[in-house]
């Protein structure tokens, strides 16, 4: 019997099944706000067990890429709130992955009156799309005060209450990818004296005060976060000391008591592989659900679900390409491939219009 398409628990949520379909980036939010491509979008997808959404910013600093999307203002939740109903109503779950891109951005991406912040006043390497001058340079961040850390913090919370509002199921934390709180953890892109700089204890920090004002808000149950140690996006290079930051890291989030762990593995995409021994201290750390992403396939998904290295396994590609993936894993069927043009080009194309099985 397969473990994949089993039924089991997140936390007090049931889900349909294992799967868990990434959260994917597909600047579609003209506005920055959700809307009927993207109720269409994720409805279709709602085979699932467990969506995650694209990057979703707290704050109009957290903008940094063209189109997409947030959940600050009122429009945006009442845009969120239907695509949560269309996905309830196909049975699956939602959670909104809040994504802060801090110093991953450029000032033509940010509405009026928003700023480029960062934990220092360094620059990521790479370039910026904008729909205004095409490529630019990642701009300069502000090095956040205290009262920018203080109020970024009750922006996450204010975040999340909102999600809720908005009727997702919770809310995952973006501490992958180079994004701001992963810039917080990494010493490359955090140069800061103070509390929040030099040792892990402090370098985690603002990672674990974001993740506290969240469960303060909508509670545990409803809180995830995302992980990626290993990875190099967004100019994150590796660090001698990286194994244990992410050990320490790990012992700290248990102790807070998040649903989930969603521990990324980039190497498929030419990252360095996350190194066994990590992904068990995480299994071994974690008490609660741990899920796997990256590079995965069903037959690996369900081999490491066997042999309890994971409770639930994510997948991007594969549910962007396929809006019916659980049904063609099931019945043996081919996948469609995915179109790498139309990732984040704005409109259907490559977004709706992927076939699904003939009923």
């Amino acid at each position: 019997m397969s473990l994949l398409f089993s039924k089991t628990t997140l936390g007090s949520l049931s889900l349909q099944n294992r799967l868990v379909m990434c959260p994917l980036t597909r600047s579609r939010a003209i506005g920055n706000v959700p809307n009927d491509l993207m109720v269409e979008y994720y409805a279709q997808r709602a085979s699932a067990g467990l969506i995650i959404t694209e990057g979703t910013s707290p704050s109009p600093n957290g903008l940094g890429y063209p189109r997409i999307p947030g959940i600050f203002s009122d429009a945006q939740v009442a845009g969120w709130k239907r695509v949560t109903e269309a996905v309830h109503g196909r049975g699956a779950k939602i959670f909104v992955q809040l994504m802060h891109t801090g110093r991953v951005g450029h000032p033509l991406n940010l509405p009026a009156g928003a700023r480029v912040l960062g934990p220092s006043a360094v620059a990521a390497e790479g370039q910026m799309f904008t729909d205004a001058e095409g490529l630019k340079p990642n701009a300069m961040p502000a090095a956040m005060t205290a009262e920018d850390i203080t109020a970024t913090i009750a922006e996450y919370a204010t975040a999340a209450k909102n999600a809720v509002a908005a009727g997702f199921d919770g809310v995952e934390l973006h501490g992958a990818n180079g994004y701001l709180l992963e810039q917080f953890i990494r010493p490359n892109s955090n140069q800061r004296t103070d509390g929040y700089g030099g040792a892990i204890q402090n370098r985690a920090r603002f990672v674990l005060e974001v993740a506290d004002a969240a469960i303060s808000a909508i509670g545990a149950d409803r809180v995830g976060i995302r992980l990626s140690p290993f990875g190099v996006f967004n100019d994150m290079p590796l660090y001698a000391e990286m194994e244990a930051d992410y050990a320490y890291l790990a012992g700290k989030l248990n102790a807070a008591g998040l649903v989930y762990i969603h521990l990324v593995d980039h190497s498929a995409s030419g990252a360095p592989e996350v190194p066994a021994s990590v992904k068990d201290m995480f299994r071994k750390t974690f008490r609660r659900t741990l899920i796997l992403s990256g590079g995965y396939d069903a037959a690996r998904a369900e081999r490491d679900l066997a042999a309890g290295r994971c409770d639930l396994v994510a997948f991007g590609k594969a549910f962007l390409a396929n809006p019916d993936l659980v049904r063609r894993w099931q019945t043996g069927a081919p996948l469609n491939a995915p179109d790498p043009n139309t990732f984040y080009t704005p409109g259907p194309k490559g977004y709706t219009d992927y076939p699904a099985l003939a009923e």
